[in-house]
């Protein structure tokens, strides 16, 4: 069997990613003409002369990386890789001190062009914020295949360059990195080069492959430009009032206890209400709720479950809440308080290469997920404070996604509407029911807006249905005549769906690409999915490239009028700044022109500004 562990193979399963099986290649495979140009660099006079073979403004695009141990935040070393292939690791060390290495890549950065894996957190270390010098292979490789689950060099190496180099799990294990590089110093020589090697080599064919592509210009204008504001924005993080998330914490105990009680006496007994199992046996057989299903495990007691049966029985909307409210604590409440910095601050990590549509996320904590629905739960936003003499600023765009609709499907109808400037979704009942403007009811109201926002999403009328608690029929004509109403929408969804099916693909009007594999799908439901994700996508991507150009601008507009408030975070369609009451209304002024100016649309992009003392005030 030991001819199967062969290079070919190993390509194979790196691109079918059977992580397990790959740890029984050795190791990987290295490439011993790559790897023999190669070297540790461990003497002050070495370093000295490939820094200032680096900046004698002879080279071309040089590969860098800078390697930081997480587990203690300590400096390994640089790597350095030539155009020639010619790779340097120069160990952090001796009279290699970090700030003597910082001090030398911070000078040598400015002086050139560069490409490296997740500029973002190297900032720091390279103190330099002209991107344009920079080229990050992580998020081109991302921009061509935006479906995968992570990226990392060795992804890169293989699918890019044809060649195969092993993940540092692979070679070392959990090791944290000043460990291997003590225990195995050629390994871990070789994987720092090859770090800065890949990075050089595989640009300009990542570049080849943008600009094939069409999206060299969302590259450069909006993804590489978008990776100093984060890091900024991470470096800057926001301030908690650790006394205001105690008493958070307390309100949910007291609350989530005042349930605990009354569900017990709606149930007639005590049981564990955390548990499917009890919870489905009190609701279905105790009290006999009918609609329950039994699965081998017992009765469903699924979120979509209890919400169909917390209209006429208080016990599942008392246990929703309660569940909802137990979340709250363990996320929030408890999970907060171990993110809180030194600096009474939290510094969430933003991401750009996790959403197949572009949206950044947040991590460490996710403060994109604290929900809005219950009162209880965005008064977690009371914790959230801006610094002295400061106020936040929020600025939220106003339906996004169904003005982008308008744009990109052409109707007439829907945009006419947004020029008037009046309420969409009673315009929308109006004319989908046939009634007076004035005449529109509330429910009439509520019932356009859910079919508005479901379009967008693909929405079935078995989905409309239970949203609506109205039949299958019903909702089918109501979404019938949505489409009667506003037909430029229909067929620009339709069109959607057939261009994603002949291409592959959909796209923003940027030009950011999301493939939809599920089209092709035997399986009915994958299809499905694979169509709502053709009408969605290119709205979704749309707006998330619009906040993106948004965040840009505002930031760059602060830096450029020399402003003290700071761009701290952002939610979906919404940005907050921490805004000095001296600087407010410069602030406001703008958010208000760099955002309603972000993109040039058929209809106006409009945002709703808000301001107060927390986070709550000011949504």
């Amino acid at each position: 069997m030991k001819d199967f562990f062969t290079e070919d193979a190993y390509v194979i399963f790196k691109r079918l990613e059977f992580k397990n099986l790959l740890s029984r290649f050795e190791k990987g495979v290295s490439n011993d003409k790559i790897t023999a140009r190669f070297k540790m660099i461990e003497e002050l006079a070495e370093a000295e002369a490939v820094f200032e073979r680096a900046g004698n403004g002879k080279n071309g695009e040089i590969g860098v990386a800078i390697l930081k141990d997480e587990s203690s935040d300590a400096l390994a070393g640089v790597s350095l890789c030539f155009p020639s292939g010619e790779s340097f690791f120069i160990c952090c060390g001796g009279f290699l001190t970090e700030r003597y290495l910082k001090d030398k890549i911070a000078s040598l950065v400015k002086q050139g062009r560069f490409s490296c894996g997740n500029i973002k957190n190297a900032y720091d270390f390279l103190d330099c914020n002209e991107t344009e010098r920079f080229f990050d292979a992580i998020l081109a490789s991302y921009l061509l295949n935006p479906l995968k689950n992570d990226y990392s060099i060795a992804d890169i190496a293989n699918e890019h360059l044809g060649l195969m180099i092993p993940e540092p799990a692979q070679r070392f294990g959990k090791m944290p990195l000043l460990k291997a590089m003590k225990d195995s110093p050629k390994e871990f020589m070789e994987y720092a080069c090859f770090l800065a090697y890949v990075s050089m080599a595989s640009a300009p064919v990542l570049r080849e492959k943008l600009k094939e592509a069409g999206m060299m210009e969302l590259m450069e204008k909006i993804e590489m430009p978008l990776t100093y504001v984060l890091y900024d924005m991470e470096r800057e993080g926001i301030l908690v009032k650790p006394e205001e998330l105690k008493a958070y914490g307390d309100a949910l105990t007291g609350r989530i206890a005042e349930l605990e009680q009354k569900i017990y006496k709606e149930a007639g007994r005590e049981f564990n209400i955390n548990s499917p199992k009890q919870l489905g046996e009190i609701l279905f057989e105790r009290l006999a709720i009918p609609g329950g299903k039994k699965t081998k495990t017992g009765y469903s007691t699924a979120a979509d479950v209890l919400e169909k049966l917390a209209a006429e029985h208080m016990i599942a909307a008392d246990v929703l809440e309660y569940r909802g409210l137990a979340k709250l604590k363990s996320t929030y409440a408890e999970g907060l308080s171990v993110f809180i910095g030194k600096d009474r601050r939290i510094h969430s990590t933003f991401n750009q290469t996790i959403t197949a549509t572009g949206r950044i996320s947040s991590t460490d904590p996710n403060l994109q997920n604290i929900p809005m629905r219950m009162e209880l739960g965005r008064k977690i936003r009371k914790v959230f404070v801006p610094r002295e003499n400061c106020i936040f600023m929020d600025a939220d765009y106003s339906q996004i996604e169904l003005r982008i609709l308008a744009h990109m499907s052409e109707d007439e109808q829907l945009i006419n509407a947004y020029r008037m400037d009046a309420d969409i979704h009673k315009i929308t009942a109006s004319q989908v029911f046939h009634i007076p403007f004035d005449e529109v009811t509330d429910l009439q109201r509520r019932n356009a807006k859910a079919v508005n926002f479901g379009i967008v999403y693909g929405i079935s009328s078995f989905g409309l249905s239970q949203d609506l608690s109205i039949t299958k029929k019903e909702a089918a004509e109501y979404i019938e005549k949505y489409f009667a109403t506003y037909p430029g929408v229909k067929n620009f969804l339709d069109k959607s769906v057939a261009d994603a099916k002949e291409k592959g693909y959909v796209s923003t009007l940027f030009g950011r690409k999301r493939p939809v594999p599920e089209l092709n799908s035997g399986n009915f439901m994958q299809r499905s999915f694979g169509e709502r994700v053709a009408m969605n996508s290119p709205i979704q991507g749309t707006a998330a490239d619009v906040i993106k150009i948004a965040m840009i601008r505002v930031y760059q507009r602060l830096q450029r009028e020399g402003l003290k408030s700071k761009l701290i975070l952002q939610v979906h369609d919404e940005l907050l700044i921490e805004t000095l009451k001296e600087e407010r209304e410069q602030v406001r002024r703008i958010l208000e022109e760099e955002m309603s100016h972000a993109a040039n649309l058929s209809v106006p992009l409009e945002i709703d500004l808000h301001e107060g003392n927390d986070w709550y005030e000011a949504k």
